[in-house]
Order: C-alpha cells, then sequence, then structure tokens
C-alpha cells in the first residue's frame, strides 16, 4: 500500500464528466455547483502514477440562481480526494469571472459548464484562471459504499463479539 499520492493530476473520469453536464443540465436555468474528488490512477487499473477525477461532491445547503451558485464553506469537508471545483454558466459563457476566481483558491482544477451542456461545453481552469487542458479517461468508477456490507458480515461479527472482534467496542 502507498503511503503518499501523486499530486499529478492526469484526467477526469468520462461516466464523471457525464454525471456533470446531466448534473448542470437537470439544474438549468440555476448554476450547479460541486467539489471534485480523485482517486489514485492505479486503484483505477492505470498503470501510471497520478490522479483521476472519479466523483463530485455537493454540499447540502448549496445555494443557487440564475446568475451564482455559493457553498456555505464551513459546509465543505475536509477532504484529502479533493481536487478542485466545477459549476455550471447558464448563459453559456466558458470563462471564469471576477466572483470565480475569488473562489479558484483550493484545489487544482475548476471546471466551467456552459448551456447547452454538451461534450463540447467545459473547460478546465487553473488556480489563477488559465485554461489548461484536462484529459477525459475511460476507466472504470469505483463504487464506494459507506454501508458495503452483507448480515453475514454482521452476524459473524456478532458472533466474533465475545472475542473481541470489530463490534466489541459497542459494548
Amino acid at each position: 500500500m502507498r503511503l503518499f499520492r501523486s499530486d499529478k493530476l492526469l484526467g477526469i473520469a468520462r461516466e464523471t464528466l457525464e454525471f456533470v453536464l446531466e448534473a448542470s443540465e437537470e439544474t438549468h436555468p440555476n448554476e450547479y455547483m460541486g467539489f471534485l474528488r480523485a482517486d489514485d490512477a492505479r486503484k483505477l487499473d492505470l498503470d501510471r502514477d497520478g490522479q483521476v477525477i472519479t466523483d463530485v461532491l455537493v454540499i447540502p445547503g448549496t445555494e443557487s440562481s440564475p446568475t451564482s451558485a455559493s457553498v456555505r464553506s464551513h459546509m465543505k469537508p475536509n477532504d484529502m480526494r479533493a481536487v478542485g471545483s466545477v459549476h455550471s454558466h447558464p448563459n453559456g459563457a466558458l470563462r471564469p469571472s471576477d466572483a470565480d476566481l475569488a473562489t479558484f483558491g483550493q484545489g487544482k482544477v475548476h471546471i466551467i459548464v456552459g448551456a447547452p451542456y454538451g461534450w463540447g461545453d467545459w473547460k478546465a481552469f487553473d488556480n489563477e484562471g488559465a485554461q489548461t487542458t484536462l484529459d477525459v479517461l475511460d476507466v472504470a468508477v469505483p463504487d464506494e459504499h459507506f454501508f458495503d456490507f452483507t448480515q453475514a458480515d454482521i452476524d459473524r461479527e456478532l458472533d466474533d463479539r465475545d472475542s473481541g472482534g470489530f463490534l466489541s467496542w459497542f459494548r
């Protein structure tokens, strides 16, 4: 197991970009906003060092209108997988506004998606607002389930309870 992840951002998973485009279209005429999260490329069976954007985190309480989207910064988790942000411009403009630039401080990449939300209707930017390249990669996005266990797993843990198993600390 590797202790440190590479900082190199290789691209975005096609499935994740599809989600962003669809979510932006569904939110129209209001702006869509989320935070980008990445996984280690080797976890995605890529034989390269780096990270691939695989997930979008939407923060509860995000407020959205046709001209802006805002998030309560205290609601944003301290996430080791965070690599940037994504938001839409319902007017179709694919360049960061002054307000966008003020929020680009955290993360490596910031994606802006514009109406009509097709494959060519997005661009990636760095923290300074300069356009950057972000490859779309065909990788299998991992299914992550916080409660990824079965009844058999629970029964086994309960049986092991007296021997100091995982659930023994509930006693």
